[in-house]
């Protein structure tokens, strides 16, 4: 994967996630309800987006991404996915038919993300600090 992909991913990763915040932040209890889900697990994912994202724009924006940030941000990508598959072994018999496909959805997604932020992580120089 070149440098540029893996910067394209890390932007439209943030895109999401700042998407994610909004939503869960702003309109919590509708996202909540369509969901069939915890208004404060709706809350407590919005706040989560916030700083992933800024950390994606970061990286992204670097003039050479820092491997190990690339790499922290692939590996709480999958963080998230495991969450998801939690979420939804935990909340299923609650959640709307919406939110169980909403929930898996976007857990492929962010996982497909995980992935190729892993294998861009995987193309850069290593970083020799002295």
């Amino acid at each position: 994967m070149s440098l540029f992909n893996l910067k394209n991913t890390l932007i439209i990763d943030a895109i999401t996630c700042t998407g994610l915040f909004v939503f869960c932040i702003f309109a919590t209890a509708t996202v909540a309800n369509l969901l069939g889900l915890p208004s404060e697990l709706v809350t407590v994912a919005g706040w989560i987006g916030l700083p992933s994202a800024l950390l994606m724009l970061f990286v992204a924006n670097q003039k050479v991404p820092n491997k190990g940030l690339a790499n922290l941000i692939a590996v709480g990508n999958l963080g998230w996915v495991i969450a998801s598959f939690v979420v939804l072994a935990m909340f299923a018999a609650q959640m709307t038919a919406l939110g169980i496909a909403v929930v898996f959805v976007q857990a492929i997604g962010v996982l497909v993300f995980a992935i190729y932020e892993a294998k861009g992580a995987a193309a850069l120089p290593r970083t020799i600090t002295v």
